[in-house]
């Protein structure tokens, strides 16, 4: 008969076990601490991010103060919306800085801009005119680069003068309001567009729909409303030295010199000669507000987020 082979002892099977408890606890405590250690090094890792681009900010802030008297200057470049640098939101702050200066003897609006949004320029145009009522003894020109057209010079027309270039391209009295229409392409490529609403008109001038003739009529009053706040604003603000030809509100644009010979402007100038010539103070202070490093930092990240967010929350929205 076979000898049946030893088990092991109670014993023996007790003291492995522990010994495996132990090493999956050595490991669990250095799976937390690993955790723990990278959690502890990212935080350190964004203090230290946040404090370099906070000390870039500062550093590449401008010193806005000189000794005496000077000329203040704010831009506005580029088109003028509300997520740009020429906001109404940063614009408004730059001349509000630049009038509560006490060694500000006068205030020039640089704008070289297209155009944008009728709203921003409404509202930088209403804080010139508050600005230039609070503070009558101070100045306020609006000098032209290469462009100021559209939106740019319904702001422009709040200025006490307006100086261009011979060069520069000053008009564009008028508002669009553009699109496309992809309702021939579809029916070419047999797609049909589903498109539900709630409410008759919610899906008004959709680029995949037919343009309905009610609508059409609707979106020309809507612009014919703000064309004529447009030319108000304009009459308001250049009052009889305008030439009232018949062409000057239909939108087209004319040459600096020709914008003397309109009224919609006054005479030809830089920043340096209005600073010189006219202000009488040639040091110059720029006054303009800019987007930091910092905020331009946070702003893309704002939008990464919410970007990120859209793409797991899509479904009905309100716009």
């Amino acid at each position: 008969m076979a000898e049946s082979s030893p088990e092991p002892s109670s014993g023996t099977s007790w003291e492995r076990d522990a010994l495996e408890r132990l090493a999956r606890a050595a490991l669990d405590e250095q799976r937390r601490a690993r955790r723990w250690g990278i959690f502890f090094k990212g935080l350190t890792f964004l203090y230290l991010f946040i404090l370099l681009f906070v000390f870039l900010g500062m550093i590449g802030g401008k010193e806005r103060s000189l000794p005496g008297r000077h000329t203040a200057l704010v831009e506005i470049n580029g088109v003028i919306a509300a997520d740009s640098d020429a906001s109404a939101d940063r614009v408004n702050a730059g001349l509000q800085d630049a009038f509560k200066d006490k060694n500000t003897v006068g205030v020039i609006l640089r704008v070289n801009s297209p155009g944008g949004s009728p709203v921003q320029a409404n509202q930088i145009s209403q804080e010139m005119r508050r600005l230039r009522a609070l503070h009558p003894k101070v100045p306020l020109y609006v000098v032209v680069d290469d462009v100021c057209a559209s939106g740019g010079y319904y702001v422009a027309a709040a200025a006490d003068r307006i100086y261009v270039d011979q060069a520069s391209i000053v008009g564009s009295i008028g508002v669009l309001m553009d699109g496309f229409g992809f309702t021939g392409t579809l029916d070419k490529l047999g797609v049909e567009r589903r498109l539900l609403t709630a409410g008759e008109n919610k899906g008004f001038l959709d680029p995949f729909s037919p343009l309905l003739q009610e609508q059409r009529e609707y979106a020309q009053k809507l612009l014919d409303e703000i064309h004529r706040q447009f030319i108000d604003t304009v009459r308001q603000g250049r009052g009889a030295r305008l030439r009232e030809v018949p062409e000057l509100y239909s939108g087209l644009i004319w040459t600096g010199a020709q914008s003397i010979e309109l009224g919609l402007a006054d005479e030809l100038g830089s920043v340096d000669y209005v600073a010189r010539e006219v202000i009488k103070a040639e040091d110059i202070v720029d006054f303009s507000t800019r987007e930091s490093i910092v905020e331009r930092f946070a702003r893309r990240l704002g939008a990464a987020m919410a970007q990120t967010l859209v793409r797991h929350t899509a479904g009905p929205q309100l716009h």
